[in-house]
């Protein structure tokens, strides 16, 4: 997938608050409470799991980026004309730019959402309207036969990493959120139950429910086609929300969408 086309592509970060640019661009949210919210999609490369079904290849598996200032990340937002800012990666709380960047969106009015994998805290100030969160189960570890690379060295890190409990229960208390999990079939559904619960004891804060999306996997229509309906019969069934992945059913998996 190839980097932004909108931005130059220096070979080293430049001084100052800089982050590493996937894609930068407007589109409408296709996950979540927000689905065919038009929002500008701030993409950070770089990520510290390895899910095998990474659906942004090329912010973790084999990163490619565009090394941009704050400042020029926040000029090319404002020339869209949406209100919502999507900071998603990779892992983009992996970044400390990125707590400067929230913090200059929030002073422009921009609601914001993160999409992250809950196993990062930004400082305790950092303004984030929308904390999408998408804790990582067992199903997303890259064994040796699901290593997309072939070779599985990423297995043992994934998993020993993938779930940090007092990370997730400090965003469910501290934002607005929604706890994402991607489904790859109902033998998922016993994690999840268990990791609701744990979070719910941790968390000095409800988890309700609807806060609780259940996501089909699946990077294009083909492999959508074969999930949707039993994980959308699962949401009914465990009374959790189904979210669509609206952005693959609209453009398969074209970049910059």
């Amino acid at each position: 997938m190839p980097v932004t086309s909108t931005v130059d592509r220096p070979d080293g970060a430049p001084e100052g608050d800089a982050l590493p640019i996937n894609e930068l661009f407007v589109s409408l949210q296709g996950e979540g409470t927000l689905a065919g919210v038009p929002s500008v999609f701030v993409r950070t490369s770089g990520c510290n799991l390895r899910c095998w079904f990474c659906d942004s290849y090329h912010t973790s598996w084999e990163p490619t980026h565009a090394w941009m200032s704050v400042d020029d990340v926040v000029d090319e937002v404002r020339g869209y004309d949406a209100d919502h800012v999507v900071l998603t990666g990779g892992e983009p709380l992996v970044h400390d730019a990125s707590e400067t960047l929230l913090r200059r969106l929030a002073d422009l009015g921009y609601h914001t959402t993160v999409e992250t994998n809950g196993t990062i805290l930004p400082e305790s100030d950092v303004p984030i309207s929308l904390a999408s969160v998408s804790p990582k189960l067992a199903s997303s570890t890259p064994t040796a036969e699901l290593d997309p690379k072939g070779d599985g060295e990423w297995a043992e890190r994934h998993e020993s990493r993938r779930v940090d409990l007092d990370a997730l229960a400090t965003l469910v208390e501290r934002y607005d959120r929604q706890l994402k999990f991607v489904v790859t079939g109902p033998e998922d559904m016993s994690e999840i139950e268990a990791l609701v619960a744990d979070v719910r004891k941790a968390a000095h804060a409800p988890l309700p429910d609807e806060d609780v999306l259940l996501m089909p996997e699946g990077q294009t229509r083909e492999a959508l086609a074969e999930t949707r309906t039993v994980v959308a019969d699962l949401a009914i069934e465990h009374g959790y929300r189904y979210t669509p992945r609206l952005h693959v059913d609209l453009w398969n998996d074209a970049p910059e969408t």
